[in-house]
Formats: C-alpha cells, sequence, structure tokens
C-alpha cells in the first residue's frame, strides 16, 4: 500500500487540467501512441464540443522511481462551479491534489473554491503552474500569488507546460514524494466508499469505489449499507484506461464492481460498500448533500413517453448524482418531472444529454425555487409551494415566505462596484466586506434564492469578466411581497410559463416576457393578444398580428363597398377562428424567458 498514490487535479476552468492528465498518462506510458488524442479523458461527445470536463475521470497509471514501482490512480475533475459536486466527491476518494493554476490568468475564483473543498478534506497540495511557455505567462507574479495562498516555499510552486510537456517529469516525482499514501488495512472489514457510477446496457450498474479498509474479491458477497441490499461481485477490476479486470482490490486502491444491478435506485453515490458475512459497523463518512440551487420542470413532448423519461433521468441520476428530481403534473404539458439543479449550465447539459443519449425531446419550464404560503384561514399552517400554479388565490392568502441565502463572492478589488450593483438590483443586502489580500476581497450578502436562479450566475461572470467565485448556504425564509404572473396566450392560461415574481419587478418582467414570446410565436391566421396578469388584473400586453390573406384582390376598380363587403366577411371568419384557435408555443419560448437580459 505504501506504493500507491491516489490524487486528484483541481483547478478553475481552462488552466490546463485535462492536457495535463494527458502527458501524464503519455509520460507513464498508461496509453500508447495510438490510443493517443487531445483530452483523452474527457470523452463525452459534449466535453469535446464545448472544450469542458463535465464528468470527473478515474483512471490508473504505473510508475517507476528509484527503482521502485508506484501505482497512480488520477481523478480529473470539471472546472466550471456547475459541477463542483463532481470535485467533492473526487476529493472524498484521494489523500492528495494537484492545483493547477494558469500563469497568464493567475488564482480565478474556482481554484480559491475547489482548494477549500480539498484543504477541508486534509488533502495534501501539489501547487502547479502551468502554460509557464506562453508569451503572456507571468510566472514570478503568480508563484508570489500562490505561495500567499497556501502558505507554501517558492520551491514547491512546479512550473510546468502540460502542451509541451516541460516539468512534467517534476510534477511526477512531486505526487510520489510529497502525497501520502493511503492509510488502511487490509486485514479489517471491507470499507469502500462509492464515488460515482455508470450504466452499461449489457452488463447493468457498474460502481466506481474507493477502498478504504480490507479487500474484495471475485464472486464475493456483498453489501450496500444506505440499501441494505446484497449482491454477488460478478467483476472486480481497476480502471485504466478500458477496465481491468482483477481476482482481488486491496485496501487504498481505486475500482470498479459490477453485480449485474439493473435497478438505478439501488445505488447510491456516497454509499459504502462492505462484506455480508464480516460487516463494517460505521460507514465511510461520505460528501455533503447536494444543494441543488435551480429548479425546473422537465416534461416530454409527447405524454406518452413519460415512463421514458422516468428511466433516462434514473439513468442520468446514476452518472451526475447532483440531479435531483420528483414527478409533478401540469395542465398545459401533462406529467413531468421537477428538477434541482446546480445552475443554469448544469440544466443545459441535462437537457442535451437527455437528447443525445435517450433520444428524449423535453420541454423545459421557467426555474424557480420553493415558496411556503400562509393562508387567512389558518396563518399557522404552511404549504408549500414549488410550481408558481400552486400558490393559493391572492384574496386568501395571509403571506408568503421566500428562502433566503448567505451568499460569498470572492473577487478582484477593481469590480467591487460592479458586483455591489449587481447584487443590489437582485435585493441583495451587503453584510460584510473582507480583504484577503490586497488585490482579492470577499464580499458577503444576504440574498433571495429566487434572484440568483435566472441569470444571476452569467451576469456575475460578466460584470467580474470571469474572475468571480460564487458560494452559498440557506439562511431560512423571510416574509417577502410575492405575487404569481400568469402568461395568457389567446386569453387562456399558459401554467408551464408562470412566475412567482416579487411585486415591485412584476410590471417590468411581465412585459418583458410579453415582448419576448411576441417575437418567438409564430404568427396566426387570427390576431393572438400575449398578456400578463397579476390574479384578474391585466399588467401588459402584446398583440401578435395575424397572417393575412389579400381578400380584395381580385378588386380592381368599381365601388368601394365591394371591397368592405370582402374585409367584413374575412373579419367574421377571423374572429370564428380565434374562438376555436390554439396556439402552439415552441420549445424556444420556454427557454427564453430566462434570458429576459439579452
Amino acid at each position: 500500500m505504501k506504493n500507491i498514490r491516489n490524487f486528484c487535479i483541481i483547478a478553475h476552468i481552462d488552466h490546463g487540467k485535462s492536457t495535463l492528465a494527458d502527458r501524464l498518462l503519455e509520460k507513464t506510458g498508461a496509453i500508447t501512441e495510438r490510443e493517443m488524442q487531445d483530452q483523452l479523458l474527457d470523452n463525452m461527445d459534449l466535453e469535446r464540443e464545448r472544450g469542458i470536463t463535465i464528468k470527473s475521470h478515474a483512471i490508473q497509471m504505473y510508475h517507476k522511481y528509484n527503482g521502485e514501482d508506484y501505482v497512480l490512480n488520477l481523478i480529473d475533475t470539471p472546472g466550471h462551479v456547475d459541477f463542483s459536486y463532481e470535485v467533492s466527491r473526487s476529493i472524498a476518494a484521494c489523500e492528495g491534489a494537484l492545483l493547477v493554476v494558469d500563469a497568464a490568468q493567475s488564482i480565478q475564483a474556482q481554484t480559491i473554491s475547489n482548494l477549500y473543498l480539498a484543504l477541508e478534506n486534509d488533502l495534501e497540495i501539489v501547487p502547479v503552474l502551468n502554460k509557464v511557455d506562453l508569451p503572456s505567462a507571468n510566472p514570478q507574479e503568480v508563484t508570489d500569488d500562490i505561495v500567499d495562498l497556501l502558505g507554501c516555499t517558492k520551491e514547491e510552486v512546479i512550473p510546468a507546460s502540460a502542451k509541451t510537456g516541460l516539468g512534467i517529469d517534476d510534477v511526477l516525482k512531486a505526487i510520489v514524494n510529497r502525497i501520502p499514501s493511503p492509510t488502511g488495512n487490509t486485514k479489517d472489514p471491507l470499507q469502500a466508499l462509492i464515488f460515482d457510477s455508470v450504466f452499461n446496457p449489457f452488463r447493468g450498474i457498474e460502481t466506481y469505489f474507493r477502498i478504504i479498509n480490507g479487500s474484495i474479491k471475485k464472486g464475493d458477497k456483498v453489501k450496500f449499507l444506505a440499501t441494505g441490499k446484497t449482491y454477488f461481485a460478478d467483476e472486480v477490476g481497476t480502471l485504466n484506461l478500458k477496465q481491468a479486470p482483477k481476482d482481488e482490490v486491496f485496501a487504498g486502491d481505486v475500482g470498479y464492481l459490477i453485480t449485474g444491478i439493473k435497478d438505478a435506485k439501488e445505488v447510491k453515490v456516497g454509499d459504502t460498500i462492505t462484506h455480508f458475512e464480516k460487516p463494517t459497523d460505521t460507514a465511510v463518512e461520505g460528501f455533503e448533500e447536494v444543494k441543488p440551487m435551480v429548479f425546473a420542470g422537465i416534461y416530454p413532448v409527447d405524454t406518452e413517453d413519460y415512463e421514458e423519461l422516468r428511466n433516462a433521468m434514473e439513468k442520468l441520476k446514476l452518472n451526475d448524482a447532483s440531479l435531483v428530481f420528483v414527478p409533478e403534473s401540469s395542465a398545459a404539458l401533462g406529467f413531468g418531472f421537477r428538477c434541482g439543479f446546480l445552475g443554469m449550465l448544469h440544466m443545459e447539459i441535462i437537457q442535451e444529454r437527455l437528447e443525445r443519449e435517450f433520444n428524449m425531446t423535453v420541454i423545459t419550464t421557467v426555474p424557480n425555487v420553493s415558496y411556503h404560503a400562509y393562508s387567512k384561514k389558518d396563518p399557522s399552517i404552511s404549504i408549500l409551494v414549488n410550481n408558481p400554479s400552486d400558490l393559493p388565490d391572492p384574496s386568501r392568502l395571509d403571506r408568503v415566505e421566500e428562502p433566503y441565502i448567505k451568499a460569498s463572492i470572492i473577487t478582484k478589488s477593481d469590480f467591487i462596484g460592479n458586483v455591489m450593483s449587481l447584487c443590489i438590483e437582485k435585493r441583495g443586502v451587503i453584510k460584510n466586506q473582507t480583504y484577503l489580500t490586497t488585490s482579492r476581497v470577499e464580499l458577503i450578502f444576504d440574498m433571495p434564492l429566487a434572484e440568483i436562479v435566472f441569470d444571476f450566475y452569467d451576469r456575475l461572470k460578466t460584470v467580474s469578466k470571469g474572475y468571480a467565485s460564487f458560494d452559498y448556504s440557506p439562511i431560512g425564509l423571510k416574509k417577502s411581497k410575492l405575487v404569481r404572473v400568469d402568461v395568457l396566450l389567446n386569453s387562456s392560461p399558459v401554467d408551464a410559463l408562470s412566475a412567482l415574481l416579487h411585486a415591485d419587478n412584476a410590471y417590468r418582467i411581465g412585459k418583458k416576457i410579453c415582448e419576448k414570446l411576441k417575437e418567438l410565436i409564430p404568427r396566426q391566421q387570427f390576431d393572438v393578444p400575449v398578456q400578463a396578469a397579476i390574479g384578474a388584473k391585466i399588467i401588459a400586453r402584446e398583440t401578435i398580428k395575424a397572417v393575412r390573406k389579400d381578400v380584395t384582390a381580385k378588386c380592381y376598380g368599381g365601388d368601394i363597398t365591394r371591397k368592405r363587403k370582402l374585409l367584413e366577411n374575412q373579419k367574421k371568419g377571423k374572429k370564428r377562428m380565434r374562438q376555436v384557435g390554439r396556439v402552439e408555443i415552441p420549445q424556444e419560448a420556454f427557454m427564453a424567458v430566462l434570458k429576459l437580459n439579452d
């Protein structure tokens, strides 16, 4: 066990994690020249197209150093803040972390939040200064920043270039010398932490685990502590580029387990695997529960596909443990699911993955958060409002409480003004301001969770030129002046477009929604009024003009009454059409409401 090293790579988005992983794989001979391609571990089409890592990927390498053979288990992690839950799971399975910092961009927001995650788990940090070969690199200054942040010496920071391969030997040397070997005992009862799982249509669910104590053999009868279910280990092994089956996997190692489980609900990330005959008394300390930021409804385009969508969501949840969903129904869209996401990018990715991996075309409703409403009849009992349509009638409503959060934003001191004005616009109240260094500042705000759901993240990144990290923790509910804004199309309400808004913003946002829908809904044969209403009061209106046929074209010359007669007939037809006409809403219209500020 003393020759095993488990480590992950953490960094801000686009600082070169995946490229560094490629070089380490090349250097240790884990892959042949023929198998080599850029960002090798990013094996999803979406990851390659967008140039981001979405999933953490585990792989084993072998390295000879000072005449001894070492086993290096690497877990490459995402850098985007919406996938920070993936990072927390990888960190739970490691003893050390390579902290990669771009020599041109210096320490960025996500570098700090991922670093704090690693420090909370007592990981050994190896700082790597990447991209030193760039003309715009500023190695001395950035090294000083890293020294300030970590409290290490300048000699401990490894200058490297993942693109050219410079400094990769030093990185491997540091992994062997500085990252501690796993602590654990192969003689103790089996105790293994599940940190990921994937669905294989032929073999069932593949569970990825890290063994803390004990060992697991092929054919063993194992028990999952959280669900209490028992299975036989059909196959165990380690994760090379392809899975490598083994007869036994020991403490300290990272591996995979296939038990032929077909039901996605039976595997929970963070669960502990143990032996059925000699079980362990204590479960492994897992990682914190996921905190969804954004809630939205996902519905199948065809109601008959509801069961298929459920299966697809369960398989996706296996691979992405941060997805949370419960069934719900809507008058306009039928049966679907209320889903919790970590952010807007996460929501977009889930939608794309459903389409690509499961051929499920879905409709997503306007995202929102959960509120507590109290009726005048019994003000002590709260009604949970997850969907705007659940809100009681305003005449019977006593008050509404909305969830508030304590938001911590770390940014450069140049952007304090921009960040503050954005937070105040979003009904935030500043609580504290601390300078971490001369150029980095932490701002603490109390804000309504509903305000950060829509476009807060994107706008925070814009006003701070990408340099702002954002973390939050719930602080409870506060009374708020909220109203339900309904959208009516051709005088009939569309419940999927309803939104709960603060009374001060209702008119402005209602008007914007109407304007946006006017652009996106195709013109019909009749005039379509688009209205925003609070209760029975219309607060905004736009009209989508009818597509008109020129019925007077055949009248040339003659009396005006001939034209008028044709126009009157057309008018009657349009009126009749409008009474029976249905307006189809395109999918973009549901999504456009999220991007009102564009």
